[in-house]
């Protein structure tokens, strides 16, 4: 009843692992004063007669006693408790064989409590020297999953917590050194616990370790016992991040269970790989020699049982290598370079394992700069990539992934490939050729590997200056006829194919369009238009057969993006000369209306733009009425409104559509192409466009789009005229800017509240606003200035000093200046009207 009564009343007022209000903190403040006045030292000599009492007789009363006594230890004064004759009861308890488990573990968290209790440095240094903790050591050696061996672990693990701060906290005359020597003395235990124990969930390895190597940062030399203890820490990383062998079926074939504990890991892993790079900063050398007995140790191990060992041992090489600089990797001297020589020279016996020949490859392509600097390792590097081990491997996971990192590392090793070409195409010719044979066997149906990657890295090798153009040719050829003849083939039997079959066909053409894509990515505009244009007839050819593809399957969108994917590839590759198949392919993609569509036309067009500025005029007055027809036929003048519940898909397409419209007009603009809105054909749209660029420039929830539409109308003042009081190029555009552009998106758009001057992206469309006014200005003169003052400020009750002020800043020359007080200006016409909008 008297350990009831201390529980319940610590459970219901004092304990603050409950939450408690302010009032309730002071009332449980009040009673602890009281207590500790008037009946806290006979509650602790209770304790103690009770537990020396029957400590024998009722092991499961003094186990409850000591539960009570834990939780008060946090507010009493610790010396009732860490004294002579409890310190004593304490590890009696613990260290008798006799005593019940439970009974043990509970003197354990006595003890912890009292080693967790705030207080001063110096007093908590006392404690911890006063317990002579090593009596405790052998405890933890028996089963590591007993009550007992948990408690003494969660003990050993807070001591070492609690000496490490004091080490940090105290000067070297306070008692630092003791402090470090009680640490030293109890790390190898908790070392033991880390590795062999369940650790207590309120003790964090990784925080603990990195606190402990921190204080080795600054020291020129480690002695002994430091490097005895860095190892130690490398052997508790590597033992914490290897995988539980019960999961290894399910991560080798990556079910749903795999997958879970893939993620799991990488997460968990994340904070003990920053700690490996901490010791590898203070201790490298020792940090090199563990990895590299790690490896050895996990080769030699048999195949059954490494999986896991020799997974972590390659993960552990990897992570460190996120802390070598370029250049040390480049020169990877002492123990740094033997490690990637036995990383390159040793095969695994579960090299089949997904883990491991993932780890494997990633590894090797981290350390890809010391081979570029010694390339007479090539050949043993290649081999890694093309043989069993990488993109030939059994799994389909690691041959997609050893693909995609041998491209990476070709890009990384250009023109040092070049002798081993031969070499690398030869052993490539499998996977090549199941995209190149007509037999109807090719695994890219399944959909495992689109070969884009191993395309890409071929490409890089043989587009290179450094083939002679010859081999080059032959090269080329040999990838490009067979996948050309498999296109044609595929068109001259379109007709007469069955659904099933077609579906196929074009699934297969689909990979056929990637991996010519990825493969012309090896090859320069330079190359392929002025040094060697037999290279760049090959692309034109290929081309051609792919544009036909439009014509006989129009309705396969996906078809189609391939196709117009391959097309922005070849405006780069092929530049200028691309220029004689644009107008088909152009009519043919503008055959389909659907808004996701017209999204790529438009893209593709900003491309053109972009790369030949005026040369794709021309081009442009044709198709700019057939665009601008569609999307104001599609588009609403307004807002897209949002469907009930959320937006839509169709609704974000429509979204998506006008976004890359505006882009595409801004491109235009910006460009020099403002006479295509003129043109004959282009006219007819000027009125619905400039409406369209008013409304977003004013009201477009997205500050981008209404920052571009006033650059558009800007770029469009100074194409269209030229200066004050001349004659109209374009009838009715200049009253258009001065009476209805100018007050509407300069003056009542920023007045409005949610035009927040805060936000650095409205502030940037501010500035375009300001520089409109200038342009129009110096554009329209007086008329400008009296229509905006007159109207503008007048409808905004603005004063006349403000008037002013305003016109002589904007008859400055200081742009700055101008944006500055004009942001003055708004901010107080908005005070002024306290919240009502200007009526529009």
């Amino acid at each position: 009843m008297f350990c009831r009564i201390l529980n319940a009343l610590d459970d219901e007022v004092i304990s603050l692992d409950y939450p408690r209000n302010g009032d309730e903190m002071a009332v449980a403040g009040r009673i602890k004063d009281a207590m500790r006045a008037q009946c806290v030292p006979q509650i602790v000599r209770a304790w103690y007669d009770v537990v020396l009492m029957y400590r024998n007789s009722d092991p499961e009363l003094c186990t409850g006693v000591l539960d009570s006594m834990r939780r008060y230890i946090s507010w009493i004064d610790i010396s009732l408790i860490v004294n002579e004759s409890f310190t004593s009861l304490f590890f009696e308890l613990m260290l008798v064989d006799g005593f019940p488990d439970q009974l043990r573990a509970a003197a354990a968290s006595v003890l912890l409590a009292a080693v967790s209790k705030r207080m001063d440095s110096k007093s908590k240094l006392a404690l911890l020297k006063s317990l002579h903790i090593r009596r405790a050591f052998g405890l933890v050696a028996g089963d590591s999953d007993s009550e007992l061996v948990s408690g003494v672990a969660s003990l050993l693990t807070g001591y070492a917590a609690e000496a490490l701060e004091c080490s940090k906290r105290l000067s070297p005359s306070d008692g630092k050194e003791i402090s470090l020597e009680l640490l030293n003395e109890v790390l190898p235990s908790v070392f033991y616990v880390m590795q062999s124990c369940e650790v207590d969930a309120t003790f964090s390895i990784v925080q603990f370790l990195s606190g402990y190597v921190n204080t080795m940062k600054s020291l020129s030399m480690l002695t002994e016992t430091q490097l005895l203890h860095v190892r130690q820490i490398l052997e508790v990383i590597r033992v914490q991040i290897q995988f539980d062998p019960i999961y290894r079926n399910n991560l080798d074939v990556l079910d749903k269970i795999g997958r879970e504990e893939e993620d799991r890991m990488v997460e968990f892993r994340k904070d003990l790989f920053v700690l490996l790079r901490s010791v590898g900063r203070v201790a490298p050398d020792m940090t090199q020699i563990f990895i590299r007995n790690s490896l050895a140790s996990a080769a030699a191990s048999s195949e059954d049982r490494n999986v896991e060992v020799v997974e972590a041992a390659l993960s552990l090489f990897y992570a460190l290598g996120e802390s070598i600089s370029d250049d040390m990797m480049r020169t990877a001297s002492g123990q740094l370079g033997e490690l990637v020589l036995m990383l390159l020279s040793t095969r695994f016996p579960c090299h089949s394992n997904r883990i491991v020949a993932l780890v494997f490859l990633e590894t090797i392509t981290r350390y890809m700069k010391f081979v570029q600097e010694n390339t007479q390792y090539i050949p043993v590097a290649l081999g890694a990539f093309l043989d069993e081990r990488g993109i030939h491997h059994s799994n389909v996971n690691v041959s997609r992934r050893a693909s995609y990192l041998f491209m990476r590392v070709v890009k990384l090793l250009k023109a040092k490939l070049v002798p081993y070409i031969e070499t690398i195409l030869q052993s490539l010719q499998d996977t090549v050729a199941q995209f190149t044979r007509m037999d109807g066997s090719s695994k890219t149906q399944s959909g495992s590997e689109d070969g884009s990657h191993i395309f890409e890295a071929i490409g890089l090798l043989i587009g290179m200056e450094d083939v002679p153009l010859e081999k080059q040719s032959d090269y080329l050829a040999a990838l490009l006829t067979p996948l050309c003849q498999q296109v044609e083939f595929a068109l001259l039997n379109a007709q007469t194919q069955i659904p099933d079959e077609s579906a196929t066909n074009i699934a297969k053409i689909q990979q056929i369009i990637m991996a010519i894509n990825a493969l012309s990515k090896g090859f320069s505009e330079r190359l392929v238009t002025a040094s060697r244009p037999a290279i760049g007839l090959m692309f034109k050819q290929t081309l051609d057969v792919l544009l036909q593809l439009l014509v006989v399957f129009p309705k396969i969108v996906p078809l189609r993006c391939k196709v117009t994917s391959f097309i922005h590839r070849m405006v780069d590759t092929l530049g200028a000369s691309v220029f004689p198949y644009l107008p088909k392919a152009l009519e043919q993609l503008l055959a389909e209306s659907e808004p996701k569509e017209l999204v790529g036309f438009l893209v593709l067009l900003n491309q053109l733009i972009c790369k030949f500025n005026t040369g794709v005029y021309d081009i442009l007055e044709e198709v700019y009425p057939v665009i601008a027809g569609r999307l104001f036929s599609i588009l609403p003048r307004g807002d897209i409104p949002s469907g009930p519940g959320g937006s839509t898909e169709e609704i974000r397409e429509l979204q998506e559509l006008q976004r890359t419209f505006y882009t595409f007009l801004h491109v235009i603009a910006t460009h020099d192409l403002s006479p295509i809105f003129l043109s004959p054909r282009g006219q007819g749209y000027l009125d619905p466009m400039m409406q369209l660029l008013l409304h977003a420039s004013c009201y477009h929830n997205g500050i981008a789009v209404r920052k571009a539409c006033v650059q558009i109308i800007i770029r469009l003042i100074k194409d269209w005229c030229t200066r004050p009081y001349s004659e109209e190029k374009v009838p009715g555009f200049r009253s258009f800017v001065v009476e209805v552009f100018a007050t509407n998106c300069c003056l009542y758009s920023v007045l409005d509240k949610s035009f927040d001057f805060r936000d650095a992206n409205t502030l940037s469309l501010f500035g375009e606003i300001v520089l409109a006014q200038k342009v129009m200005y110096e554009k329209f003169g007086n008329d400008f200035l009296h229509h905006f003052v007159s109207k503008g400020f007048s409808n905004a009750h603005c004063h006349q000093d403000f008037v002013e002020q305003y016109c002589q800043k904007l008859q400055g020359n200081d742009i700055k200046a101008l944006k500055s007080f004009y942001q003055y200006l708004i901010e107080h016409l908005r005070h002024q009207q306290n919240g009502s909008l200007v009526a529009r």
